[in-house]
């Protein structure tokens, strides 16, 4: 698939076929949040693997929004560790993961899959419930999280091109 093709024709998926995702198409996808740029090469991304169906579907109640990880046969959180910045905490890990996140949503995509990106930064009561229910560390700050799935039906791409939200030169 083209790349300009693959920006542009991804969408939100929400609805999964039950077909497991093979483990050589995650480790794909995790290259591609793994080569997202990072504030001075932090590279501050972990990412979680969840499988298991019960850990979804525990998981799927955190947010108001994420129904659709009950159902996905795959999620990924992805995750800020913040020792890589050692004293000074730098607060670009959330543009180091929301980059590593849109690649992995464009990857998703390329590879003829769904996905949805399900908000959980910087809600505190969101972060907490999955901190907990996966055993995550306190120096580990989970950013976003994606299902990710074959989808049972195909959205058609947007169109729109919003002429009075760009700028030139000036504001």
């Amino acid at each position: 698939m083209d790349g300009l093709e693959t920006i542009l024709g991804r969408r939100s998926c929400r609805s999964y076929t039950d077909t497991p995702v093979p483990d050589d198409v995650i480790e794909t996808l995790l290259r591609a949040g793994m080569y997202a740029p990072s504030a001075n090469n932090s590279q501050p991304w972990e990412f979680l693997v969840v499988r298991e169906k019960e850990m979804r579907e525990a998981a799927s109640v955190f947010g108001p929004y994420w129904g659709p990880l009950k159902d996905a046969p795959l999620g990924i959180f992805v995750l800020a560790n913040m020792n890589v910045y050692g004293e000074a905490v730098s607060p670009m890990f959330v543009q180091d993961c929301a980059a590593a996140t849109e690649n992995i949503l464009l990857a998703v995509r390329a590879l003829g899959l769904g996905g949805v990106w399900l908000g959980l930064y910087p809600r505190e009561e969101r972060i907490e419930p999955v901190r907990k229910l996966f055993g995550i560390p306190e120096n580990v700050v989970p950013v976003a999280l994606i299902s990710i799935g074959y989808p049972s039906e195909e959205a058609a791409p947007h169109t729109e091109f919003y002429a009075d939200k760009v700028h030139y030169d000036k504001y």
